[in-house]
């Protein structure tokens, strides 16, 4: 299965230990899915990880091993793609689940409207309990 974790999801994983982030995380690490990232999202990542809110709550180390851990993922190369999304930030995720095939797109930003969605064409859009309650039995 191949799955997206949108950049919400990858911090929520190393800030709150016993969470559903933290349970998707450690899944992949433990092999049991294959991740799609891009170059787009590590910039995405290394660029708010300086955001002082961050900064306060997360270790500099922490955010630097999750770039290192996401360059071993499958880095796909994206382009631009036209759609209307209402955080044009985060159309690089869609163009990312068209240009990866991914299966799963999990996501914990209500407010881009990815949620809303469900899915954006075979790609399923997910919160993190929905993806552990249907994928990891948890």
């Amino acid at each position: 299965m191949k799955v997206i974790l949108d950049s919400n999801v990858l911090f929520s994983a190393l800030i709150s230990p016993h969470s559903p982030p933290q349970t998707i995380y450690q899944a992949w690490r433990d092999g049991r899915f294959e991740l799609l990232s891009s170059r787009e999202q590590l910039d995405e990542i290394r660029r708010a990880s300086r955001y002082p809110r961050l900064q306060r709550i997360l270790q500099a180390h922490r955010a630097g091993t999750l770039i290192n851990e996401l360059e071993r993922s499958v880095l796909v190369s994206v382009r631009a793609i036209d759609i209307e999304i209402d955080d044009p930030a985060d159309a690089f995720l869609l163009a990312l689940a068209e240009a990866g095939n991914a299966d799963v797109l999990v996501t914990g930003d209500h407010r881009a409207g990815l949620l809303r969605r469900g899915h954006h064409g075979p790609t399923r859009i997910m919160t993190p309990s929905s993806f552990c309650a249907t994928f990891l039995k948890v």
